[in-house]
């Protein structure tokens, strides 16, 4: 069954239009092409600035004051392409020159003029942005949260059976919704993999790469058996030799507990050892990423049973200007301490707070535990 689509024009006036070529050369330009929107949105808003300096020129400054002008100004910014959005701040200036004229150059004062010139620099600035990602808008910034979404989502461990526990805590530098520490993680059957990855640099320049290389990392996680020489080739090849960036891996068996730990430029992964009460320090060591073409990896293995957990972090959580690392190494093995009277899950933020607190600075802790 065919459905009819219904006429948005009563018969008798879209007959009127058939036969006035001019309005329907009228109607068919405001139609036509994928730039109608802006062009019909620029014909409104200088329709309603001119309005404006028409009726403050010649009725009232009081019901329709130049600074009606400043919302339109950001409503051009916001939706209007460059070029259009210079055609409308000209319209604009004209029309306070209009009523400069009519009512008097005092009419429109020093403090109207700064007001009107700051709005419109501020709308160039956002249009030259926007025009740039190709968007206009608060498309834009919708996808920018889309994307930092996904990032958090991505951080989030698979489910793992009741026997185990895990959180993940991420901190971002000043407060920014973007990072440069990042998770990828999987699991097919009894084999979890879990990567802890640290991109240089602060908030947003940082999470700009970590937004491209989550990608990459996640599909490369689980599908190849050595993880980081895989990540390593694939920065190597990166034309862009920019930053640097450390991973730690962590491929865990969670029917028997057997893991394997691999490290490139990363701080090293504490264990708590529930026979000892004490944490210690894995052996795993690695170069930096994306600096050799062939990357050697010296891998420590073990068993968590029982009571034991394993801890990953960036160097964000242990690192401090004027402090050694390993100081601050002893500092995150001091701090630890406290995960045990109020249990792993309910330590692991606290134990974030403590070690950032006093620098800012990203950082990521994934705790990974056996009951």
């Amino acid at each position: 069954m065919s459905s009819r689509p219904v006429p948005l024009l009563p018969p008798r006036l879209r007959a009127f239009l058939v036969r006035v070529p001019f309005l329907v050369r009228i109607v068919r330009f405001l139609r036509r092409g994928p730039l109608a929107r802006d062009r019909n949105l620029l014909i409104t808003l200088i329709a309603l600035t001119l309005l404006i300096g028409v009726l403050a020129a010649k009725v009232s400054m009081q019901w329709a004051s130049p600074s009606l002008l400043v919302p339109l100004t950001l409503v051009g910014g916001l939706q209007l392409r460059l070029r259009s959005l210079s055609k409308l701040l000209c319209a604009e200036f004209a029309s306070l020159a209009y009523i400069a004229v009519e009512r008097g150059v005092g009419e429109v004062g020093p403090g109207m003029l700064a007001t009107v010139l700051f709005t419109s620099v501020l709308a160039v600035m956002m249009s030259r942005t926007r025009g740039q990602l190709g968007m206009q808008g608060l498309r834009g910034d919708a996808m920018l949260l889309e994307l930092r979404d996904r990032l958090r989502n991505q951080s989030e461990l698979p489910a793992l059976p009741k026997e185990w526990g895990h959180k993940v805590v991420l901190k971002q530098a000043g407060g920014s919704s973007f990072g440069g520490d990042f998770v990828v993680s999987m699991r097919e059957g009894d084999q979890v993999e879990v990567a802890v990855v640290d991109v240089s640099g602060k908030g947003v320049d940082a999470g700009t790469r970590a937004l491209l290389l989550s990608g990459t990392f996640g599909g490369l996680l689980g599908s190849v058996d050595d993880f980081l020489p895989a990540c390593n080739t694939y920065l190597h090849r990166q034309r862009e030799g920019e930053g640097f960036v450390t991973a730690v891996h962590l491929r865990l068996n969670l029917a028997s507990g057997e893991y394997v730990i691999t490290s490139a430029g990363h701080p090293p992964v504490v264990k708590f050892d529930a026979g000892s009460g004490g944490w210690q320090v894995a052996t795993a060591k690695g170069v930096v990423l994306g600096v050799v073409p062939d990357l050697h990896c010296e891998p420590d293995r073990g068993v968590l049973h029982k009571g034991d957990a394993l801890l990953l972090y960036t160097d964000g959580l242990i690192e401090q200007p004027g402090r050694d690392i390993d100081a601050g190494l002893d500092k995150l093995l001091g701090e630890a301490e406290r995960l045990l009277p109020s249990g792993f899950a309910g330590g692991a933020r606290a134990l974030v707070n403590a070690m950032s607190s006093g620098h800012n600075d990203d950082c990521a802790l994934v705790l990974i535990w056996r009951p």
